[in-house]
């Protein structure tokens, strides 16, 4: 009999968020979304409605999938959204992919 397969790596991230980020990160427009989050600080859900040219609605998924693999975090102030880029996230991500 095998032995079951192990869902975390060593050291790393689990296998199930390597493969939600490999997968959220192959959509371009998220991709370029992320970019613009983990360049400032702290950005407001705001600043990228006016930066990209999509319905709220769409900024809005690309934001719960980029936040539902750990790589931004959203805040809620108010009637306002912040986004910070995970970079501990995104350091153990790039790190995985180093193994290949």
């Amino acid at each position: 009999m095998s032995k079951p397969h192990k869902q975390e790596m060593p050291d790393g991230l689990p296998q199930r968020q390597l493969r939600a980020i490999a997968r959220v990160l192959a959509d371009p427009r998220r991709y370029e979304i992320l970019k613009r989050i983990a360049g400032i600080r702290c950005t407001a859900c705001s600043d990228l409605r006016e930066e990209f040219p999509i319905s709220a609605a769409t900024l809005s998924h690309h934001l719960r999938e980029l936040e539902s693999c750990g790589l931004i975090e959203a805040t809620r102030r108010g009637k306002f959204v912040d986004l910070v880029f995970q970079r501990t996230v995104w350091n153990a991500y790039l790190a995985e992919l180093k193994k290949l």
